[in-house]
Parts: structure tokens; C-alpha cells; sequence
């Protein structure tokens, strides 16, 4: 029991290792759906974030998802790990991607990025049945069940392509945002980059759900399956944190904003549907 606590650890670490700044989403091409990634974070010591706020009141959901205030009493801490996230992007991720974007054509990375994101379904399949999506769940079943097959082990999209079933991404973070848990603090960890008490639960749910978890023992090939997912995914997206930086005052802020914005956009969806549905 003790191995299998260390090994779901290290895969955490290893999960995240190469995702200092947030979630990326893969580009559409040639009719092609983009590669649906799941919001990854990781964390610790969840006891101490919480708040007596942490709970929502099923009476406050208009003021809490017009609510576009930051609750990051940890500045200062988190802006010294914002910058050595950045270092860190600049002297090894960054590198690192463009050798590796140099020695692998476009379509290649898009499908292995298609390939990583099948394997993820369990994830996906068992978050829309925790938030009571019985449809969507069914349509990640068959995704998972068409791309195994005919899109050979997940490496293309047919389900998409050929019978227009669009992904169906959620998460535990969203799960837990749509049983009404409040997202908490806002954190920038070292490696780990941008994240919330809440999301932080979520990843590390999502990790233990994770097939990769179960069916291979060595730890070092869980984290080199890890480590090229998230350098293909960055590579699929190379400009994104140059672009943040580029065009914003202050990155931190920016980084800050962009990240639970859209983490409480997707979660106000998610609770209004289910919300509308219970009341059909």
C-alpha cells in the first residue's frame, strides 16, 4: 500500500512537471476536433486553504458567479513562484519544445496528443456520471469505443470526424464546483503553476483515475508517458504564455485572471445546466 501511495505521488509530480502555466487547448485543423485536455493542477495541505467560505449557498448563485474578484492572500509568495516558473520555462521548457516540435511533423503531435487525450476517457466517463450528464457520459463511452477502434488505439478522431461526436471534457474540479464546493484560495506553486484549493482536489482525483496509474508498474515509464504528453501539448501551443507576456502589463495578474476565469466560466455552465435539468 505504501508503494502504490509513492508511485501515485510521484506520477502527480511527474503529471504536472512540465505544466508551469495552466491549461492549453490543442487548435482545430482540417475539420479535425482539437485534443480535449483535462485542467491539470496538483497540491497539498488542503485543510489548511480552506475558508468558511468555501461552501456555497444554493441562495447566492447569482452573486457568486458575477463575483470577478480575486482571493490570492498569498501574493507576494505566489509571485516569487511566478517568476521561478518563468525562469524555469525559458532555460528548460522552452528548449525542450522546440527540439522536439523541430524532429516531429504537426500531424504526428496531433495525434499522439489525440492518443493521450483517449486514454484519459475513465476520467472524462466518470466525472459527467458524478455531475449526472448521462447523455454526455454515453457520448465519451462511444468516442472512446470508435477512436479505440477504427481510429486505431485513439491515435485519430473518427468519432468526430465521421459521426460529429464532439468531446465531453470535465473534470473532478468542475465536478466539485457543481456539488457546490467553493473554489477556495488562488495558488501559483512551483512547477505546478496556477491553480485553486478546489482544482487542486480535482487534479489529484483525476490523476488517481487515471489508467496509467493501474496497468503499468515501472514509474519510469508513467513518467516518460506523462513528461511527452505534456511536451506535445506545449508544442501544439508554443506561443500561448509568449503571447500572455507580450500583451499584458503585468503577467502575473494576467496569468491570475485568465485562469479562473476560465475555470469559473466552465463551472457556472456546468452548475446552471444541472440546475435547469433538475427543475425539467
Amino acid at each position: 500500500m505504501k508503494t502504490r501511495g509513492n508511485h501515485i505521488v510521484c506520477i502527480l509530480l511527474l503529471f504536472v512537471g512540465l505544466t508551469c502555466f495552466g491549461c492549453a487547448r490543442q487548435d482545430n485543423r482540417d475539420s479535425a476536433s482539437g485534443v480535449a485536455e483535462t485542467q491539470e493542477m496538483s497540491g497539498d495541505a488542503l485543510d489548511m486553504l480552506l475558508s468558511d467560505a468555501f461552501f456555497l449557498d444554493d441562495d447566492d448563485d447569482d452573486d457568486f458567479f458575477s463575483d470577478r474578484e480575486y482571493n490570492d492572500p498569498w501574493e507576494p509568495m505566489n509571485r516569487v513562484f511566478f517568476e521561478f516558473n518563468d525562469t524555469l520555462y525559458y532555460w528548460v521548457l522552452n528548449p525542450l519544445n522546440k527540439a522536439y516540435t523541430a524532429a516531429l511533423p504537426w500531424d504526428f503531435r496531433y495525434s499522439v496528443g489525440n492518443f493521450v487525450n483517449n486514454l484519459a476517457a475513465p476520467i472524462r466517463l466518470v466525472n459527467n456520471l458524478l455531475q449526472w450528464k448521462i447523455a454526455d457520459a454515453g457520448i465519451v463511452l462511444s468516442r472512446f469505443l470508435i477512436n479505440t477502434t477504427l481510429g486505431v488505439y485513439g491515435f485519430g478522431d473518427p468519432a468526430f470526424i465521421e459521426f460529429d461526436l464532439e468531446p465531453k471534457p470535465e473534470d473532478f474540479g468542475q465536478t466539485l464546483g457543481v456539488w457546490g464546493i467553493g473554489e477556495g484560495i488562488y495558488l501559483c506553486l512551483p512547477v505546478l503553476g496556477p491553480l485553486n484549493v478546489r482544482d487542486t482536489a480535482g487534479f489529484a482525483a483525476d490523476a488517481f483515475m487515471h489508467p496509467m496509474v493501474y496497468y503499468v508498474d515501472s514509474i519510469w515509464v508513467s513518467g516518460e508517458y506523462y513528461a511527452l504528453s505534456r511536451v506535445n501539448l506545449l508544442s501544439l501551443n508554443p506561443d500561448l504564455y509568449e503571447n500572455l507576456k507580450k500583451y499584458s502589463l503585468d503577467p502575473y495578474i494576467s496569468m491570475r485572471q485568465a485562469y479562473l476565469d476560465h475555470r469559473r466560466t466552465i463551472t457556472n455552465d456546468n452548475v446552471l445546466q444541472q440546475r435547469s435539468d433538475n427543475r425539467l
